[in-house]
C-alpha cells in the first residue's frame, strides 16, 4: 500500500518542477530581450557613426577641391660627383 503522504509528495515534486520551468522560461525570455535589445543599440551607434564618417569623408572632398593646387614642390638641384685625384 501505498502511504497517505505519497499523492502529496507527487503534488509538489510536480509543483516544484513546473515553477522552475516557468522560472527557466523567464529568465530565457529576458535574455533574449537584452539581447534584442543590445543589437537594437550596437545597429543604432554603427548607423550614426557610419553617418559622421560619410559627413566627414564629404567635408573633406569639399576642402580639398576648394583648396588651391599647389604647385609640386621643385627639388633641390643635383651636385656632380666629385672625382677624386690620384696622386
Amino acid at each position: 500500500m501505498t502511504s497517505p503522504k505519497a499523492p502529496a509528495d507527487a503534488r509538489a515534486k510536480a509543483e516544484s518542477k513546473f515553477h522552475l520551468a516557468e522560472r527557466r522560461k523567464s529568465e530565457a525570455d529576458q535574455a533574449l530581450g537584452e539581447a534584442r535589445a543590445a543589437r537594437t543599440a550596437e545597429a543604432q551607434k554603427t548607423a550614426r557613426l557610419k553617418a559622421l564618417r560619410l559627413a566627414k569623408e564629404e567635408a573633406d572632398r569639399a576642402a580639398a577641391a576648394a583648396a588651391p593646387k599647389a604647385a609640386p614642390a621643385k627639388a633641390p638641384p643635383k651636385r656632380k660627383a666629385r672625382v677624386a685625384a690620384t696622386a
